[in-house]
């Protein structure tokens, strides 16, 4: 069945519903990034596999959302004879609903696979339209995907104290004395990496992101209980889980949700999180909601003293898998081909010689010469591209180690320059200026992501250019390498930075059809005394260990501020990474740091 079969089946099962239109979310039960097989509804429907997008389908046209991140990728997998593509930021679905949709018509959605604010911001949409919108269950799409995978059922595994840094019982103990402290009696949580890291547990039920697929209810006194299958949980995760977390299945979560509306309970749910289904179930059961953020997102971003020692020493091994890979591409791939497959399966198979490597972090971002230029590319064997000399080739990847998560990004120079090498050189400089920027910087306590993002633009902004991505986000400790609530994005919440957060640091420039630059490390939040200061401030601490490349440098683009810094920089590596190489790689990393 083609995709505009399958549009065309949605169709018709709408219209027997007596719908005038769909929402398609790529979205799972958890709203959570990285989801399972058995969620790619929309990927099933459009063909697109990128991470972030939404499919309108109305009786006579239909719409497909993404952010710019996937503009590129979505007009290479998505039939837009069937589909209108739109900029999700710069078009926002609701303004679009509100103009589309006639009045009287309904518009179906899944409320478990759309957050309780998002209803009602599109609700509200809809009503300016005169439209409705309506909960529909079971989704429509799951009657019509005949081979629609089994849901996950991996095991719990405990993810103990060496790494976590905190035990569980006195991560609910704080938590919950949080919660009375806000007037709640409880609170319900459903993003994956909150229960994994709130419980210290792990499981493998999506990609990448090593957490299980539960739902969790946190009481004020310290007591839980999980909502997932428990033949997952073995006699060894259920000592580690102790006596005070109680285990049901899902299929009793909105029984139990029940049950403490019937007590009048007040419970905290965050609503940009929480699947719409969730407070609608407490609202009907007459409960109080305390809509407030997910309070165990803040305290997991805040990393401990083990969960930082962790993540250095993950960089540390990280590092040396990154420039075996560097060192080993600089010496092949100009006397024989190395296609992006085999250039991704290489890194990787460095990164897995390594102590405690769990798996990749995410899909590798593997591109040479015009791919690079898709920011969120992932390489296939139908767009598999052989790197040529003078192409630029940017490789975006990272590991999961059992104490600490990666996510790194070099663009290098495959061979000889070419023509474009100016160009290249001037484009890369300013990228590298925009990730030192952010690298140096000091600020005082209290300011956030949002307000600091614009210094990474700033060598780009002078020349009229710029790049249709955030410069960072939160990664969190052997858990999602894409984690909130904060980041150096425009559109990242207004939370200020603490000591301890992790985020990525990763400016970028992309011309479409020809190249793409990105260069990504990821840092640390400290403290950061200033003689003299008025007020606290804070820096950043670099974690990330591998080298830049120097032939994409222009020096004279750069201040002795910035150059004293890639020296520097380029030394520590040199230091930290070189005993732990064998002698060819250590003469290539020399050469590669050598002092500009």
């Amino acid at each position: 069945m083609t995709h505009r079969h399958r549009l065309s089946a949605l169709r018709a099962a709408l219209a027997e519903r007596g719908l005038d239109g769909f929402l398609v979310p790529r979205a799972d039960e958890h709203l959570g990034e990285y989801i399972p097989p058995c969620a790619e509804r929309l990927r099933w429907l459009t063909g697109f596999t990128g991470s972030a997008g939404l499919a309108v389908v109305l009786r006579d046209r239909a719409a497909f959302f993404t952010d710019g991140r996937y503009q590129t990728q979505a007009r290479a997998e998505v039939d837009l004879d069937a589909f209108e593509l739109h900029h999700l930021i710069d078009e926002p679905l609701d303004a679009w609903l509100a103009q589309a949709v006639r009045p009287g018509e309904a518009i179906g959605y899944d409320p478990w696979l759309h957050s309780a604010e998002s209803v009602d911001r599109l609700r509200r949409a809809l009503a300016r339209a005169g439209g409705q919108l309506v909960a529909i269950e079971p989704n429509p799409i799951d009657a019509l995907w005949t081979d629609r995978p089994a849901p996950p059922a991996t095991s719990v595994k405990p993810h103990p104290a060496q790494f976590s840094g905190e035990e569980a019982a006195a991560k609910r103990a704080r938590i919950g004395a949080a919660l009375a402290a806000a007037g709640a009696e409880a609170a319900v949580l459903t993003a994956p990496d909150s229960i994994a890291w709130l419980f210290n547990i792990r499981a493998d039920d999506v990609p990448f992101t090593p957490v299980p697929l539960a739902y969790a209810l946190l009481q004020a006194d310290g007591r839980a209980t999980l909502f997932l299958d428990p033949a997952r949980i073995d006699p060894a995760a259920r000592t580690h889980l102790g006596n005070q977390v109680a285990v049901e299945p899902r299929s009793a979560f909105l029984a139990v949700l029940a049950r403490f509306g019937a007590e009048r309970a007040t419970v905290l749910l965050d609503p940009r999180t929480t699947p719409a289904r969730v407070a609608q179930r407490l609202e009907e059961a007459g409960a109080r909601i305390l809509a407030e953020p997910d309070p165990v997102a803040l305290p997991k971003a805040c990393k401990n003293s083990v969960e930082q020692a962790g993540a250095r020493a993950a960089h540390r091994r990280d590092g040396m898998a990154l420039i075996r890979f560097l060192a080993w591409l600089d010496r092949t791939a100009p006397v024989e081909p190395v296609s992006e497959l085999e250039a991704a399966s290489r890194l990787l198979a460095f990164r897995a010689e390594g102590d405690r490597f769990r798996g990749e972090s995410f899909p590798a971002i593997s591109a040479a010469g015009p791919n690079g230029a898709i920011i969120h590319y992932r390489v296939t064997e139908a767009t598999n591209r052989a790197l040529g000399a003078g192409d630029l080739y940017l490789i975006d990847s990272g590991g999961q180690y059992l104490d600490g998560t990666t996510d790194v990004t070099r663009t290098v120079l495959i061979g000889e320059p070419g023509e474009e090498i100016a160009e290249q050189r001037d484009r890369y400089t300013r990228v590298l200026k925009g990730l030192i920027a952010i690298a140096t910087l000091r600020w005082p306590k209290g300011v956030a992501g949002p307000h600091l993002e614009a210094f990474a633009r700033r060598a780009l902004w002078e020349a009229g250019l710029d790049y249709d991505h955030g410069t960072g986000h939160g990664v969190g400790s052997y858990l999602g390498v894409h984690e909130g609530p904060t980041g150096l994005s425009r559109s990242a919440r207004p939370i200020p930075l603490a000591a301890g957060m992790i985020l990525s640091n990763e400016p970028g420039f992309y011309l479409p059809g020809r190249w793409g630059i990105r260069l990504e490390n990821l840092v640390m939040v400290r403290e950061e005394p200033i003689a003299g200061a008025t007020k606290p401030f804070l820096s950043f601490d670099t974690l990330t260990l591998a080298p830049f490349d120097r032939r994409l440098i222009e020096p004279d683009l750069l201040t002795e501020a910035e150059r004293c810094w890639i020296n520097s920089y380029h030394a520590r590596i040199v230091t930290d990474i070189g005993p732990m190489l064998d002698r060819l790689d250590r003469t290539w990393l020399e050469q590669a740091c050598a002092p500009l």
